[in-house]
């Protein structure tokens, strides 16, 4: 029996690598399905889809000069079984699934920038020095927490000597 490209056959798995497997035939020959060609999802572990003397169909890719055979496995499954469903994908078979949820609006964190209240909640406004003090205030604040948390991320402590 002589393998031609495109064609579908029957083999023995007879080795298995971190990047592909061996595939022997009823004639002798010998190829190689690589990682990639082995199923239609991630493969992470080869070991995890096929085992050694485990009888397989592969589809022949290619045949080099050098008579090296390139194989798959996902190719030579039934078109519906080739391809995964992807995550969110709307199928005619997935119609049943309710639609996606809108996400919340973020909403602003304490100690972000822009949240310091420029008139306080009760309409006692104050006057324009204190509203400019309590600016100040917390300013500062939050300049030195981030001075202090810069600090430590570059390996100083708290003392300012290094470590």
């Amino acid at each position: 029996m002589q393998l031609e490209v495109g064609e579908i056959y029957e083999g023995k798995v007879t080795g298995i690598t971190k990047f592909g497997a061996f595939v022997s035939f009823e004639n002798g020959q010998t190829g190689m399905v690589h990682i990639s060609e082995i199923a239609p999802t991630f493969v992470n572990e080869i070991k995890d889809f096929v085992t050694e003397g485990q009888t397989v169909k592969v589809k022949v890719l290619g045949i080099s000069e050098e008579g090296k055979i390139s194989l798959s496995m996902k190719k030579a499954l039934p078109e519906e079984q080739r391809r995964p469903e992807r995550r969110g994908e709307n199928t005619r078979r997935d119609r049943s699934r309710s639609p996606r949820q809108p996400r919340p609006a973020p909403q602003p964190g304490p100690a972000r920038p822009g949240d310091f209240e420029w008139q306080s909640r009760k309409n006692d406004s104050g006057s324009f020095e204190d509203m400019m003090s309590r600016f100040k205030q917390a300013s500062d604040e939050k300049i030195s927490d981030l001075k202090r948390g810069n600090e430590t991320r570059r390996g100083y402590s708290r003392r300012g000597q290094q470590k």
